[in-house]
C-alpha cells in the first residue's frame, strides 16, 4: 500500500502521525508542504477527498488567517484557496493519502482510518497512548 503524507516536522501532531504510519509498517512518500506547496488542483483534490471543505483546510490558530481577513465568512472558496496557495503556512495539516482514502489527520490517530490495521502499542511524543498493549485503540 502507498501513502504521502503533506509534513510539517516543526508540528508534532504532523509527527505523531508520520510514527503511526511508519508503525504500520509503511513508508510514506513525505512532502515538507512549506517547502514544496501543493498545487491548487492537488490541494483541491485532497480538500474533496478528505471532505472537509475549504474552510476546514485552513489553519485557524495561525496569525496570518485573522491578518489576511479569511474569517470573514463573505469570503468564497476560491479567495480562501488564493490565500492558501500564496501563504502555505495557512494549509492545516497534516494531509495523508492512502489506498484506503484521504484524511486531514487532526487529531493524528485519525490517520488509522486509512491504514492496514494496527495492533502493536503506540504512544505519541507526549506519551498519551493511541494504542494499549492489548492492541486496542484508546480513545
Amino acid at each position: 500500500m502507498k501513502a504521502v503524507i503533506y509534513h510539517n516536522p516543526k508540528c508534532g501532531t504532523s509527527r505523531n502521525t508520520l510514527a503511526l504510519i511508519r508503525h504500520a509498517g509503511m513508508e510514506p512518500t513525505v512532502i515538507e508542504y512549506l517547502v514544496d506547496p501543493p498545487s491548487r488542483a492537488r490541494l483541491v483534490e485532497l480538500i474533496d477527498a478528505a471532505g472537509v471543505g475549504v474552510r476546514g483546510a485552513i489553519r485557524q490558530k495561525e496569525p496570518r488567517y485573522r491578518e489576511l481577513g479569511l474569517d470573514d465568512a463573505s469570503l468564497g472558496d476560491d479567495a480562501l484557496l488564493d490565500a492558501l496557495l500564496a501563504n502555505p503556512i495557512l494549509i492545516e495539516r497534516p494531509w495523508v493519502q492512502t489506498d484506503l482514502g484521504t484524511r486531514l489527520c487532526r487529531p493524528s490517530e485519525v490517520v488509522l482510518e486509512i491504514l492496514p490495521a494496527v495492533t502493536a502499542p503506540f504512544a505519541k511524543e507526549d506519551g498519551e497512548v493511541v494504542i494499549d498493549q492489548d492492541g486496542r485503540r484508546v480513545s
